[in-house]
C-alpha cells in the first residue's frame, strides 16, 4: 500500500524539521510542524505560547484554568493532559486530510494503527547537534551541548509519559537515520524514496 503519512521524530538539533520540509517539498505534500500549535490552541482553549512551551515536554503538572474548565469538560485534567488530547485530535484530523509529513508531537504513536504510515526517527551526535543549534537556530548559550541534552531529556520524558514507550527506540520506528553521518539532503532523499 502507498505510504501517505510520514511522521518524523527527532532529536533537538538533528535537522529533523529541515529534513521533514525537504521531504514534503520533494513529494509535494504538506508538512505540519508549528502549524499544529495553532490548531491545538483552538482545540484546547490554551494560549499558543503554552502549546509551544508544553507541546513536547511535560510542565509542572499543575491544573490550569482554561475556557473549558468553565464548562467542566477538562476540569480534572492537567495542562499536559489537555494539550495531549487536543494534539491527538488535531494530528488525526491532519492525517485524514491526505498525504503529509508530521513533525514530532508523538505523531508516530498517535497514528500507530494506520497502515499507510512511515515512522521515522532522526538522530545525530551530541557535538553535531550542539553546533547545529548555534548555527541554524541562533542559540547563543555558553553550553549548547547542555541545552541539547536538556531538550532531548524533556522530549523523551514527554514521549514516554504519554506513550509508555522509549523515545528513539528503533523498535518503534520503520527507519532511524543518523543525519550527522548521512547528511540532511540524503536523509530526505531516503525518506522520500520510501
Amino acid at each position: 500500500m502507498y505510504n501517505k503519512i510520514i511522521t518524523i521524530g527527532r532529536e533537538f538539533g538533528s535537522g529533523g524539521r529541515t529534513i521533514a520540509k525537504i521531504v514534503a517539498d520533494k513529494l509535494s505534500i504538506p508538512c505540519y510542524d508549528k502549524e499544529i500549535i495553532d490548531e491545538v490552541a483552538v482545540e484546547s482553549g490554551l494560549l499558543k505560547e503554552e502549546i509551544e512551551k508544553n507541546g513536547e515536554q511535560l510542565s509542572a503538572g499543575i491544573k490550569t484554568p482554561t475556557i473549558f474548565t468553565l464548562y467542566n469538560l477538562y476540569s480534572n485534567m492537567t495542562k499536559d493532559d489537555i494539550i495531549w488530547h487536543a494534539q491527538i485530535k488535531v494530528i488525526k484530523q491532519l492525517a485524514e486530510k491526505g498525504p503529509c509529513v508530521i513533525v514530532g508531537r508523538c505523531a508516530d504513536y498517535v497514528l500507530r494503527e494506520r497502515d499507510d504510515i512511515v515512522k521515522v526517527f532522526i538522530y545525530a551526535g551530541e557535538k553535531s547537534k550542539a553546533e547545529r543549534i548555534v548555527e541554524i537556530y541562533g542559540e547563543n548559550d555558553d553550553l549548547p551541548e547542555k541545552r541539547v541534552k536538556e531538550k532531548d531529556k524533556k522530549r523523551a520524558a514527554y514521549y514516554e509519559h504519554f506513550t509508555g514507550m522509549v523515545w528513539g527506540d528503533p523498535k518503534h520506528y520503520d527507519i532511524c537515520l543518523n543525519s550527522e553521518m548521512i547528511g540532511i539532503d540524503k536523509c530526505a532523499e531516503i525518506i522520500a524514496s520510501l
